[in-house]
């Protein structure tokens, strides 16, 4: 009966978390990238610099993106776009390790981007189908 609609209930949901966890482990991997580049393997000053700092606001969205909680996920999503333009932009401009680096930067945070995006989807066209049955509902006849 309901088969074919339960299958794909739990291959959606399993997409879901393959998505989540996929979100988290390239925000795991920004975090540490961005850290190592800039204390110790290609800092811009001998002994790393301040740049370093750049790895803050990603540990504020980990907390959330480990709860897989939609809010954080959506305004990390939109971060990780920073992180993507600095990765091309070293990548492009630097030289030896450190434009490999940033171009391991873009890759990680466009990972976590369509990962982010790839969980979300489903709760927004949920929240719409929502919206529209809602405001269906109180449009009725009269």
């Amino acid at each position: 009966m309901n088969t074919a609609r339960d299958a794909a209930s739990v291959s959606s949901a399993q997409g879901n978390r393959a998505a989540a966890a996929g979100a988290l482990v390239a925000l795991i991997a920004l975090i540490a990238l961005c850290v190592a580049w800039e204390w110790w393997l290609a800092p811009l000053r001998a002994g790393g610099s301040l740049l370093v700092l750049k790895a803050v606001p990603l540990l504020l969205a980990l907390p959330g993106v480990w709860r897989k909680r939609l809010y954080t996920l959506q305004w990390a999503s939109m971060l990780s776009l920073l992180y993507l333009m600095e990765g091309i932009v070293r990548g492009m401009s630097d030289r030896g390790l450190s434009a490999r680096l940033g171009w391991c930067e873009a890759i990680v945070a466009a990972v976590f981007f369509v990962c982010a995006l790839v969980y979300v989807a489903p709760f927004k066209r949920a929240a719409k189908r929502h919206a529209r049955s809602e405001s269906g509902a109180a449009s009725g006849p009269v």
